[in-house]
């Protein structure tokens, strides 16, 4: 059950844009930059966690808007090594730049270092939006029983009686394919890249794209009423400088639901493993990897 929430915080965080138009990547040098953020101190406490993540999920949103449909422009997004390290100490003086593992000079399937860390921060903007959306939906699911009911036949849905792994673990076989294959549908449409004539689609991340940004449903036969995020526009004349500062804003609350929604499952599965939450998540029994585990 952690998943259907998820889907619904991800309608809401998974598009974003900026000022910036895009171009081929061989074709200019580095114009727009999008900066890093280190990570910033976990809080002490579960409730506070919860409320600064609501409170970031509609604050950020001023520094986004829907994407355009693709059309020929001049500026690329392109983000170097020696802007992140210039960066982060302005951003955290004492976490400074941190690279362990020197993934921005690693240059998977032979892609450059500007490429790579389009990759990187693309694929973090991500997971950090999913984060968001699966703590918040932790603590409600954890808290608050849909009354209606959940398929055709009249099923329920899982009470709160069982923690959201029990819940999800609980869901029908047909109910969690629907689900995954509604994430897949999300995940192949937004590496959709311009092509001759298209109407959609956005240049790749990889390719000098902005990172993060989630192209319209403009283009496609059947009619859209809402994109995915910003359906209304109400940050549509935010100035640069505020989409700038809640990009950053988002980065690190992504980082902190990270953090956040692995602690709830660690300390369900190995109880005292995160102290502060004793006694707050029910213990699972399950396999929080293996989602069709309940089903066979």
């Amino acid at each position: 059950m952690i998943l259907p929430l998820t889907l619904l915080g991800i309608l809401k965080v998974e598009a974003v844009s900026s000022e910036a138009k895009q171009r081929d990547v061989f074709d200019f040098d580095a114009s727009g930059t999008i900066r890093t953020l280190p990570l910033i101190h976990t809080e002490r406490t579960m409730k506070f966690v919860s409320a600064l993540l609501v409170a970031s999920l509609a604050g950020s949103a001023v520094a986004f808007q829907a994407s355009t449909p693709a059309r020929a422009s001049s500026t690329v997004m392109r983000e170097t090594k020696a802007d992140l390290e210039a960066l982060a100490p302005k951003l955290n003086p004492i976490v400074k730049y941190w690279d362990p593992l020197n993934l921005v000079d690693s240059s998977p399937w032979g892609l450059s270092q500007e490429a790579t860390i389009g990759w990187l921060r693309q694929s973090e903007i991500k997971h950090g939006r999913v984060s968001m959306a699966a703590f918040v939906g932790y603590c409600v699911q954890s808290n608050f029983h849909f009354p209606w009911a959940m398929t055709l036949d009249g099923t329920p849905f899982p009470s709160t009686d069982l923690s959201p792994p029990d819940q999800w673990d609980a869901l029908p076989f047909a109910s969690k394919l629907q689900i995954i294959a509604f994430i897949g549908f999300l995940e192949w449409y937004s590496e959709l890249t311009p092509g001759a004539g298209a109407e959609n689609g956005i240049q790749h991340y990889t390719k000098g794209g902005q990172p993060g940004k989630y192209p319209t449903f403009d283009g496609i036969p059947h009619p859209v009423p809402l994109n995915l995020f910003d359906p209304f526009g109400f940050s549509k004349n935010a100035s640069p400088e505020k989409k700038a500062k809640g990009l950053q804003a988002e980065i690190n609350n992504g980082r902190l639901a990270m953090l956040g929604i692995f602690g709830f499952l660690c300390e369900q599965t190995i109880s005292g493993s995160v102290p502060l939450l004793g006694g707050i998540v029910k213990p699972y029994a399950g396999e929080v990897m293996s989602p069709f585990d309940g089903n066979f």
